[in-house]
């Protein structure tokens, strides 16, 4: 046990939430070897098998979750400690997590969230997963869901709704096949919504939702977007009407107690206030095309 140091149990706490090593050395910027060695040497440390290894990534054992759980609670002790320190060094950071296209969006009307004369800093945290905010992770979390407990509190925005998108002018935008983002990153409810479907062809596979849209602009087939994201792009129109099964509504989640600092309270307000001034955009009734009128 001499040999464990928090170091360690933090590139545990990253290797244990990516569920393997790739993506844990890319949030450390540290390479994959050496994440791998670092989680070894912390096994031999505590002399307990803290995760169970397989193709697919990482997965803990009951000694690996528990330690985790122990983890969790040293990083939400350190916090204030941490914010102490940075007391009058520093403007605070706000950090938001949010999905690859409404990180997109609220990048392109950032005016609207943060300006020079404010007196904290915005962090974007761009990923599909659900990074956690009841240990501080981030301030904000934008998700297709409500807070589902812990001391966490959410607050609703506007309805979200999905259709299929095709490179515009596109020959035949009803029979092209179809480009999916693969198996393993089909972590979204649209992304797994297609790939659920009987009776459909993929053509091509991504494993970003950005990439996704570059085979799609460059005509290879037609891809399942949001209806803000999509609606846009003046190189996409639609190939259908928007996908009933998929519309949800957005809610911002944040911690219960955080929630309440002036920085964090302004960020929130304004994200609301961005996404409610584009409830039309983002509820697909603005398209600035379609393949066809019918499809409207």
């Amino acid at each position: 046990m001499n040999d464990m140091n928090w170091d360690d149990l933090q590139i545990f706490a990253h290797v244990a939430r990516a569920g393997g090593l790739t993506k844990a050395a890319e949030a450390l910027s540290m390479s994959a070897p050496t994440v791998g060695r670092r989680m070894l040497a912390l096994e031999q440390a505590t002399g307990k098998s803290l995760f169970v290894r397989s193709r697919t990534g990482y997965t803990l054992t009951e000694d690996g979750r528990s330690l985790l759980h122990k983890v969790q609670g040293m990083e939400a002790s350190a916090r204030p400690i941490e914010e102490w320190l940075a007391a009058g060094v520093e403007r605070p950071v706000v950090r938001i997590s949010a999905g690859t296209w409404t990180a997109n969006f609220i990048a392109d009307n950032f005016s609207r969230v943060w300006t020079a004369n404010d007196p904290f800093r915005i962090a974007f945290k761009t990923t599909e997963a659900r990074l956690d905010i009841a240990h501080r992770e981030i301030e904000i979390g934008i998700r297709n869901r409500p807070a589902d407990g812990g001391n966490l509190a959410s607050r609703r925005t506007v309805e979200i709704a999905f259709a299929p998108y095709i490179a515009r002018n596109h020959p035949d935008p009803r029979g092209s096949e179809w480009v999916s983002l693969g198996s393993d990153e089909a972590v979204t409810r649209s992304a797994r919504w297609l790939l659920a479907q009987e009776g459909i062809s993929i053509c091509a596979w991504a494993n970003t939702p950005y990439t996704l849209r570059d085979l799609v602009r460059a005509g290879v087939g037609k891809g399942v977007m949001p209806c803000f994201a999509g609606d846009r792009d003046p190189r996409l129109m639609r190939a259908g009407p928007p996908i009933a099964d998929l519309a949800e509504w957005q809610y911002l989640v944040m911690h219960n107690d955080d929630r309440h600092k002036p920085e964090v309270r302004k960020a929130i307000d304004r994200i609301h206030a961005l996404f409610r001034d584009h409830a039309e955009l983002c509820r697909g009734d603005r398209p600035i095309g379609a393949a066809k009128e019918d499809l409207l």
